[in-house]
């Protein structure tokens, strides 16, 4: 019997409501990412006093179950707004779309201009407590839920001025409460490179205090970047400010690039100091504007016949684009993307003729640029017979690797498939045996594929392993790779527990980031958890997932117990390779997350590069972490 639909059965939900009804309108999700978000939330308001000149230090500290964010700006307004009868902190705090972000005389570049930042977080918190230095006086007031449970209170005098927002998710709606502090850094660092000369103090909950400063922003961001790589060349800065016709403030763009001998681009994206992870018209500008001028230069001073392409022109290149601008508009709350169109043209301009006049000026470092881009044509031209093949096989129900069992289920849709790639013939033999036909493929690879981070795509392109990856996945590559052909839901790497096991999974992962990586920021990339151990006493066995659970399993069965150690999944036959490590039922799988692009393309940078000194570096440092099973 269906409910009638009448006027009674709309609901009006008021600004605290609606976002805890629908959390992931407002913040993404209710897991890690959206978690952190309520953070970066309150930390935008204070660097936006940063941008707006009041604030020049800001203090970050982090407890078991809340964290608290404190900076010395001019605090926010606690006077009464008669309109709502409420202290102008509570209208901030319980209403959706308040604040001074829309008062172009009180903010003029800020990043947080939906106005639903603090009323999110106290929305989504089981308490917040908010003090305010203001007026040569100290307040206080405090949240529960998202609802003032005190009235503001006046606590004493000060000479000082400032925000602190100190508060605990709530665990009822956020699935995820406990803060990364590495994550939390690593934006912090990123807000000082972004913001010259602020003072960003973070203490962990062990009492250890980092600090976060620099005084040569885009500069010391591409050293920092290009740390595990070889530059080319001196960081490359380009600034500009333009007021555009009707508007009373400049559009500022700041743009940092550098180029390395490494085959990958490293491009990052900031509007307002919010991180554009999906780019944007600050993006577009800037590679319209790189582009034109290489060629510009390259025909011009050096002759040159061909015309580069984008691909070619960034190459190796890290790049940083930084924008300031009144009233940026971003795709959705979570700020993944800008979209005022008037900025394409100022970016692309300002970079043009910076890059023209830097190459003009030096003459050395753009010949080194020019030779660097010419080999990557050389090799794009050489990849494109590979390309053409690669794409001739991606299309969904074409020719397939021979060596792919592929799945046979009729009906299965496209999210319910799963692929496994399996290391050498003896795990590929026990797979196929072990696995559903119905919606489990099996891809068994030969040793171990080509690195990526040391050769280019012409290569690449030609090892057998990667091609028959490739094809098997069905959605190309790079600037080929279409989601929408992705045969699997599912992409599961299934490698052997041991240090050659370890390697395949580093280099298949270094792979899909380099050249596939929509398939990692899609969830569908996934290491599969094969047991290490088979412990057996009589008739009962158990299979141990790390050495901690082996411990406490023969501690608790005591004497008489037998334990196998599984090196290799050829050591399994198809029941035990089902039960551990393909049955839906009771496996662990680990989806590969994304959360930090700048941090995973350093350490694969470190890790699989061509610089031996910084790998050597972290093996030292981390050598008593490694547990060797010989």
């Amino acid at each position: 019997m269906s409910m009638e639909y009448n006027s009674d059965s709309i609901l009006v939900l008021d600004g605290i409501e609606a976002v805890r009804k629908r959390p992931g309108m407002y913040i993404g999700d209710v897991s890690y990412k959206g978690l952190h978000q309520l953070f970066f939330e309150v930390v935008e308001n204070s660097i936006d006093e940063v941008l707006a000149g009041y604030c020049q230090n800001i203090w970050i500290t982090l407890k078991e179950d809340s964290v608290t964010i404190k900076d010395d700006g001019r605090g926010i307004p606690v006077n009464r707004k008669e309109e709502f009868g409420q202290s102008a902190l509570e209208v901030v705090m319980t209403r959706l779309h308040a604040g001074g972000k829309f008062n172009d005389n009180v903010y003029a570049i800020a990043g947080g201009l939906h106005g639903v930042g603090l009323s999110c977080v106290n929305a989504l918190s089981e308490w917040l407590l908010a003090k305010i230095k203001r007026n040569n006086k100290i307040y206080e007031m405090k949240f529960e839920f998202g609802r003032s449970v005190t009235p503001l209170k006046e606590l004493g005098e000060t000479d000082e001025s400032g925000t602190e927002i100190s508060f605990k998710p709530d665990s009822s709606i956020m699935e995820e409460t406990k803060f990364d502090p590495s994550y939390m850094k690593r934006r912090l660092r990123q807000l000082a490179f972004l913001n010259n000369g602020v003072k960003i103090y973070f203490n962990e909950i062990n009492g250890k205090e980092e600090v976060f400063r620099y005084t040569d922003g885009l500069t010391a961001y591409l050293s920092y970047l290009n740390e595990n790589k070889k530059p080319l060349h001196d960081p490359i800065s380009i600034k500009k400010e333009e007021v555009l016709e009707g508007q009373r403030f400049a559009i500022s763009v700041e743009i940092g690039i550098q180029y390395t001998d490494s085959y990958a681009e490293t491009l990052y994206s900031f509007a307002n100091n919010v991180y554009t992870s999906e780019g944007g018209t600050h993006l577009t500008g800037f590679r319209y504007g790189l582009t034109r001028a290489v060629n510009y230069y390259a025909k011009t001073k050096k002759d040159n016949k061909y015309t580069f392409s984008g691909e070619d022109v960034r190459e190796g290149g890290t790049a940083i684009v930084n924008v300031r601008l009144p009233n940026p508009v971003f795709e959705g709350q979570t700020k993944n993307k800008l979209m005022n169109s008037d900025v394409k043209n100022i970016v692309e301009q300002t970079t043009y003729e910076g890059m023209e006049r830097f190459l003009e000026e030096n003459p050395q470092v753009a010949d080194r640029i020019i030779r660097k881009v010419e080999s990557a044509r050389k090799a794009r031209d050489a990849a494109q017979k590979s390309r053409e093949l690669v794409r001739k096989k991606n299309t969904f129900g074409s020719v397939l690797p021979g060596k792919l069992a592929d799945c046979s289920g009729r009906g299965v849709k496209r999210e319910e498939r799963e692929i496994f790639i399996v290391e050498g013939d003896s795990a590929g033999g026990s797979a196929k045996q072990a696995r559903d036909r119905n919606f489990q493929a099996i891809l068994p690879l030969r040793g171990k594929i080509i690195n990526v981070e040391k050769n280019r795509i012409d290569k690449i392109l030609k090892n057998e392993e990667i091609q028959s990856l490739i094809s098997a996945s069905g959605c190309g590559i790079g600037e080929d790779l279409d989601m929408s052909k992705l045969r699997y839901g599912k992409i599961i790497i299934t490698t052997d527990a041991d240090v050659d096991g370890a390697h395949i999974r580093t280099l298949l992962l270094t792979f899909f980031f380099r050249y596939m990586s929509p398939l990692i920021e899609g969830g569908k990339i996934y290491s599969a958890m094969p047991p290490l151990y088979k412990i057996s006493k009589g008739k009962k066995e158990h299979y141990a997932y790390t050495d901690e659970e082996l411990r406490r399993v023969v501690d608790e069965w005591g004497g008489n117990v037998s334990v196998q150690r599984y090196k290799g999944l050829g050591e399994m036959n198809p029941e035990q390779l089902w039960d551990t490590t393909m049955d839906p039922k009771s496996r662990t799988l680990i989806r590969i997350t994304m959360e930090d692009a700048e941090e995973a393309d350093r350490v694969f940078t470190m890790l699989m590069g061509e610089n031996v000194g910084p790998r050597r570096n972290f093996i030292q440092e981390n050598a008593d972490k490694v547990n060797l099973d010989v």
